[in-house]
C-alpha cells in the first residue's frame, strides 16, 4: 500500500479523540528506504499538551467511569481492544514500516502478533488480583490490598513501539491505571494509528493516551509531579536521566528495561545448525536492531574457523538480498532506522577497522536510504568499541576461547546483563554456565524471545526497577495496602480492650 502523507494521522491522542498539539513545531519523518519524505507534520507535544494528557488521565483514575469498572468490565475492554489489533494487523504493520523501515512482515507475524497475545494474557489478570489475609491469633486481623497507583506513563523506544505499547500499557489497564504513552520520535506512526482502537474497544476517555515527541516531552513525563509510575525503554544514557529526573520531582516509580551487549557462547558440541542459524540469522532480526541481540560471540578454538565460515555465508547471502522492498512479505532485512542511526554504525563500523578482522561487509550497500551490509569483525582489540558498546545495528563482533572459566569472564566482562545465550549438548555444562551468567535472562540453544509468562529485563545497566511480562509485570503497577482489623472489639460503641492493652 502506497501512503501519501495526508493519510497518516500525527495529531496527539488525548481523551480518546485526535487533538492539534500546542507546541508548534512539527517532525518530518523520512523512510529510511531511499530518504523520500513521509510526512512533515508530526504533532510535537510539549509542556501545555502533557498537562492536559496528564489532567484527563487523572480524572478518568479518580473519578471517571474507569475508577468504577470491576476486573471483569476492564478485560472485556482489553479482549475487544486486541481483537481489533488482530483485525487490523496487515494495515498497523504498512503503517509502522513507512517511516522505519522494519519489514512488513516482522511487525505484522511478531510484533502485532505478539502485542496481541499480551493484551490477552493480561487481560485474564484483571479479575484475579487477589490479595491476602491472616489469622488473628494476636488479635488483630490483617488483611493486604492491592491496588493501582494511578496515572503511569510509559515511554518507548522505536526499534518495536507496538510491542512497548503491550508491554507497558497491557498490565496497567489490567490493574486499573490510566496511562499516558509516549513514542519515540523516530516511530510515532504505527501507534497512532493504533490509538482509536482503544476508545472503539470501550475503553474510556482519558484512560489511554498517546502522544508524540521528542527528549522535551519524555523529560516533562519524568519530571511531572502527578505521574505515579514511568517505564521506560531505550539507551542505559537516557534512562539516567529518566532516574534523575522522576526522583528530583515526586519520587514515582522508575522500570528501566535498557540497552545490552549480550554474549552467544558456542561450546565445541553445540548443535551446529542450530547455533548457526540461531546465531547468524536471529542475530539479523531487525537489522540487529534489538537489545537482546546477541552482538558478541565467543566460540571454541576448536570449532571457530568453520563456525565463523558457516557464519559468514549466511551474513553474504543476507548481504545479497539486502535492499528489497520491506513492504513486501518476503523481506525479511530492511534499513537501520534513520540517517542518525545510520552515521552512528558507520563510525562505529570504521573505528572498529583500526583493530579488528573484517570477515565481510563493512560498508554501505547502495547510495540512497540506510542499508549498511550485515558486517562480522573477528578478534577486537579488548578495549574496542565494537566489542565494548551496544552498536544497535547489522554488526557482530567473533572472538574464541579455550575453557568454560575464560568464556564466562569474557560473557561477564560487560556493564550490561540483559540476555545470553549459549549452545551446547551437554545439559550439566548448560545449566552451570547458564547459572554463573550476569543476564536477567539465558537461551540455551536458542535465542531468547520474550515470553508473556516470564519476566523479561536485565541486571547491571541493563535494567532497573523490576521487569517486565508475567506476573513480575503487573505487580510493578500495583501498590500494597496493610489493613489492621481488632479482632477483639466487640462492641463499637462501647469499647472494652484486654487489660494488656
Amino acid at each position: 500500500m502506497a501512503f501519501n502523507g495526508k493519510d497518516l494521522e500525527t495529531r496527539l491522542f488525548i481523551n480518546n479523540e485526535f487533538v492539534d498539539s500546542k507546541h508548534a513545531n512539527r517532525l518530518t519523518l523520512r523512510n529510511p528506504v531511499d530518504d523520500s519524505i513521509v510526512t512533515e507534520s508530526v504533532h510535537l507535544a510539549g509542556e501545555k499538551d502533557v498537562d492536559y494528557a496528564v489532567e484527563v488521565a487523572t480524572e478518568a483514575f479518580r473519578t471517571g467511569p474507569w475508577s468504577k469498572f470491576t476486573g471483569a468490565q476492564r478485560a472485556k475492554c482489553m479482549l475487544k481492544f486486541a481483537d481489533l489489533a488482530e483485525a487490523n494487523a496487515v494495515r498497523l504493520a504498512e503503517i509502522e514500516s513507512i517511516a522505519t523501515g522494519r519489514p512488513k512482515a516482522l511487525i505484522q507475524y511478531f510484533d502485532v502478533a505478539h502485542m496481541v497475545e499480551v493484551f490477552r494474557y493480561y487481560a485474564g489478570w484483571a479479575d484475579k488480583i487477589e490479595g491476602e489475609s491472616f489469622i488473628d491469633e494476636d488479635g488483630l486481623y490483617r488483611i493486604v490490598q492491592y491496588e493501582p497507583l494511578g496515572l503511569c506513563a510509559g515511554i518507548a523506544s522505536w526499534n518495536a513501539t507496538l510491542l512497548y505499547v503491550a508491554w507497558k500499557m497491557a498490565p496497567a489497564l489490567a490493574t486499573g491505571n490510566t496511562f499516558v504513552f509516549k513514542t519515540s520520535e523516530k516511530s510515532p506512526l504505527g501507534a497512532l494509528a493504533l490509538a482509536p482502537l482503544f476508545a472503539e474497544a470501550g475503553f474510556p476517555p482519558g484512560v489511554v493516551n498517546i502522544l508524540s515527541g521528542a527528549a522535551e516531552t519524555g523529560s516533562l513525563l519524568a519530571s511531572h509531579m502527578k505521574i505515579a509510575k514511568i517505564s521506560f525503554t531505550g539507551s542505559a544514557f537516557v534512562g539516567r536521566l529518566v532516574q534523575v529526573a522522576a526522583t528530583k520531582s515526586n519520587l514515582k516509580r522508575v522500570t528501566l528495561e535498557l540497552g545490552g551487549k549480550s554474549p552467544a557462547i558456542v561450546f565445541p558440541d553445540a548443535p551446529m545448525d542450530i547455533a548457526l542459524q540461531s546465531v547468524g540469522s536471529g542475530f539479523l532480526v531487525n537489522s540487529g536492531q534489538i537489545c537482546i541481540a546477541g552482538s558478541r560471540v565467543f566460540v571454541h578454538a576448536d570449532i571457530a574457523d568453520k563456525f565463523i565460515a558457516g557464519l559468514k555465508d549466511i551474513f553474504e547471502k543476507a548481504s545479497q538480498a539486502l535492499g528489497a522492498n520491506p513492504m513486501e512479505m518476503t523481506t525479511s532485512l530492511g534499513p537501520v532506522v534513520d540517517k542518525k542511526q545510520f552515521d552512528r554504525i558507520m563510525g562505529m563500523i570504521e573505528d572498529g577497522k583500526k583493530t579488528a578482522k573484517v570477515v565481510t561487509g563493512g560498508s554501505r550497500k547502495g547510495d540512497k536510504g540506510c542499508w549498511i551490509e550485515p558486517t562480522i569483525f573477528s578478534d577486537p582489540a579488548n578495549d574496542s568499541a565494537i566489542l565494548r558498546e551496544e552498536i544497535f545495528g547489522p554488526v557482530l563482533v567473533v572472538k574464541t576461547f579455550k575453557t568454560e572459566e575464560e568464556v564466562v569472564d569474557l560473557a561477564n566482562d560487560t556493564t550490561y546483563g540483559l540476555s545470553a545465550t549459549l549452545y551446547t549438548t551437554d545439559i550439566a555444562r548448560a545449566l552451570r554456565v547458564a547459572r554463573k551468567l550476569e543476564a536477567g535472562a539465558v537461551g540455551i540453544n536458542t535465542p531468547h524471545m520474550p515470553n508473556v509468562n516470564t519476566p523479561f529485563g536485565g541486571k547491571k545497566q541493563s535494567g532497573n526497577g523490576g521487569r517486565e511480562l508475567g506476573k513480575h509485570g503487573l505487580q510493578s503497577y500495583l501498590e500494597a495496602k496493610a489493613i489492621h482489623i481488632n479482632s477483639k472489639m466487640t462492641n463499637m460503641k462501647d469499647q472494652k480492650y484486654e487489660a494488656a492493652l
